[in-house]
């Protein structure tokens, strides 16, 4: 205990040292909710979280955004900034070549489909496609159109169809109707020479009607199933997938043996998605969950459960003499409620 008190006192004297030399340079990307421009200021969970944390160790410092993940990870690693503080996950990699603190964060990947034409039943989807209820509607049309032209030649040689041709809409539709479902009415045979020839026509041609709209509705669930079953990691395959390029999003993907487009940055993948050019996204959960709540709330949702869970980490320079006092700060945000606060302030909940 005392050569850790020791040793945290000489950290102490060290970082004061620091900080009456110069400011600490912090860097982080813009990435909703961990950290974004907001009227001209930099927010989100990270900047909070490290202004806390260097108030906590009495450090002064200033935090800056960089254009790409990769570029920031690469500044630390070359000792050309102090840290950097992101949704920076913390892998075997990573740890090759840059220090880690605790664990600033617990989260995992998950997945991001259009919500248009993608929830709900699929029969109803369905039922209500364009396509088929242009068949419906041609279907009305045709019998319609086949009852009246029964009319036109049976009129006046049977009771049944003996009425004007305003009156006879409906009595001539359930005519055609029945004879199609039924073969018609027994005692309404049609008596003249054309009515009996269009009625066999009628017959034969309803069995190729019925077939078709079956098969319209058989065709039209079969391709919502299709198009509508992206619900675990296991459906991607054979889709356009889209993720962030050296990221462990993409490392994931490609151990699964998944194809998948890569993208730069975060716009440039959340572009295309709008666009209609990917089918879904795989990324980290909490930034596609912010996503799906503010911009993307009426055209994106995400689907099944995070899995690939991992951790983030403040990342520091190999060797960096600021992993023990962020350490030791990170613990003491923790038990003074802190970071519990931080947390809900940017994702709503509490801290499971």
């Amino acid at each position: 205990m005392r050569n850790f008190s020791l040793l945290w006192g000489i950290a102490l004297c060290f970082l004061s040292g620091i900080a009456a030399a110069q400011e600490l340079r912090i860097v982080t990307v813009e990435r909703p909710p961990f950290a974004m421009q907001q009227d001209g200021k930099l927010v989100g969970f990270a900047p909070d979280l490290w202004n806390a944390l260097s108030k906590d160790m009495g450090l002064k410092t200033s935090i800056e955004l960089m254009a790409d993940f990769g570029q920031m990870l690469d500044a630390v690693a070359a000792g050309k900034v102090d840290a950097a503080v992101a949704n920076i996950s913390i892998t075997s990699e990573r740890e090759m070549r840059l220090d880690f603190t605790q664990p600033i964060f617990e989260s995992g990947l998950q997945i991001m489909i259009p919500s248009d034409g993608s929830s709900g039943s699929p029969l109803l989807q369905a039922l209500l496609s364009k396509d088929l209820l242009i068949a419906i509607a041609l279907a009305f049309a045709m019998l319609f159109g086949g009852g009246m032209l029964m009319w036109f030649f049976e009129r006046g040689k049977q009771p049944y169809f003996n009425k004007p041709a305003r009156k006879a809409l409906f009595p001539a539709f359930w005519w055609a109707l029945n004879l199609v479902v039924n073969g018609g009415f027994e005692e309404r045979v049609p008596q003249s020479r054309f009515g009996r020839f269009f009625a066999v026509f009628l017959v034969v041609s309803s069995l190729f009607l019925v077939s078709v709209f079956v098969a319209k509705i058989t065709a039209t669930l079969t391709v919502n199933a299709i198009q509508g079953s992206v619900h675990s990691i296991n459906d991607l395959y054979g889709k356009r997938v889209g993720t962030t390029s050296g990221s462990t999003a993409a490392n994931y993907l490609e151990l699964r043996d998944l194809k998948y487009k890569g993208y730069g940055t975060l716009d440039a993948m959340l572009a295309d998605f709008e666009k209609g050019r990917l089918d879904a996204v795989v990324f980290d959960a909490p930034v596609l969950a912010y996503y799906v709540n503010t911009k993307g709330k009426d055209t994106a949702q995400l689907v099944g459960s995070v899995f690939r869970r991992e951790n983030y980490g403040i990342a520091l320079p190999t060797g960096s003499n600021l992993a023990e006092p962020v350490n030791r700060s990170l613990l003491n945000l923790r038990e003074n409620g802190t970071y519990d606060k931080i947390y809900r302030k940017w994702f709503g909940s509490n801290i499971e």
